[in-house]
């Protein structure tokens, strides 16, 4: 038996592409000096912010991309405002500190005509512990500590639409919900594709409501649910399809392998550090959701359109 020929694929916005990747590396630095710096009187009681929250994630942005502590980062900014010709006052690293713990990060996205399907997943990230060299030449001092992100990402545009940012105890399929949550209520969603870890009626019934269609994998022990509710109905006929062509040809007939585009999109998230710095667990979830938010800025500037041709 001869062995099949390797698949080949093709990019066909090569010349896009290639000036979107030598974006991504310019140092240029947009800012709008129209934009909100200082905060606007919010006539309440105490004592009012003196900087936006555009500011501060402005800063925040800069330490997650260039890796830098609370203080070299007000003095990268302090530069960058320097150079552009800007007088803004800088906020001290005690501010952004502060102010990351109950900052709400503003992520942008950009929505496909047609229905919205998802690709979701979760990866584990490192923020406490010893390095893998330390434990290997002395062993391990300090038990390493995890967090989980769920991404949700739409296969249209490679943009990331919906984040949680969990324990490391706590389960897939209770996140999906959440971040279907996260979708507006207006945007028809067709197809959610995950893996086996969301084959449960929470998952089918949170499809379901916000009428979309689950490419989920039946457990390889799974079983026919009994038929009580409109979820499981839909279970069944992914099992009913699962046994009546294979597990493969399934897998290849409903494109669940797009799933392989999601763990890409986890490499990319840990292309800013293997952990991240802070340790307070609003303070972690505002550094991933700014990990998101330049992960979705640099897709912006252009991706690849790659097809098989054979």
């Amino acid at each position: 038996m001869t062995r099949p020929d390797p698949a080949r694929y093709r990019t066909n916005n090569w010349k896009s592409y290639n000036e979107a990747l030598k974006r991504r590396g310019s140092l240029l630095i947009w800012l709008d000096k129209d934009m909100t710096w200082l905060a606007p009187k919010a006539g309440g009681n105490g004592r009012p912010p003196v900087f936006s929250d555009a500011s501060v994630q402005f800063c925040l942005m800069v330490k997650v991309l260039f890796g830098l502590p609370l203080r070299q980062t007000t003095g990268m900014v302090a530069s960058i405002l320097s150079m552009a010709g800007l007088d803004w006052p800088v906020p001290d690293f005690s501010t952004l500190s502060r102010r990351q713990k109950r900052i709400t990060v503003q992520i942008s996205n950009r929505r496909a005509s047609g229905p919205l399907n998802l690709l979701v997943d979760s990866t584990g990230i490192k923020f406490l512990g010893d390095g893998e060299w330390l434990a290997r030449k002395h062993g391990t001092q300090r038990r390493r500590q995890y967090r989980k992100v769920h991404l949700a990402m739409d296969t249209a545009t490679g943009d990331i639409r919906a984040v949680e940012f969990t324990s490391s105890d706590k389960g897939d399929s209770p996140v999906l919900p959440l971040l279907l949550d996260q979708i507006p209520a207006d945007e028809q969603i067709g197809t959610v594709t995950g893996d086996g870890a969301f084959d449960t009626r929470r998952c089918h019934s949170a499809i379901l409501e916000r009428g979309g269609t689950a490419i989920i994998p039946i457990r390889k022990n799974g079983r026919r649910w009994r038929e009580n509710c409109p979820a499981a109905r839909a279970r069944n006929e992914i099992l009913k399809a699962t046994q009546r062509l294979g597990r493969a040809v399934w897998k290849r007939w409903s494109g669940y392998h797009a799933r392989s585009r999601i763990e890409a999109k986890m490499r990319c998230l840990k292309s800013f550090g293997e952990r991240i710095a802070s340790r307070d667990p609003d303070r972690q979830t505002a550094e991933v959701q700014i990990r998101v938010a330049l992960m979705n800025r640099f897709n912006a500037l252009g991706t690849a359109e790659i097809e098989r041709v054979a």
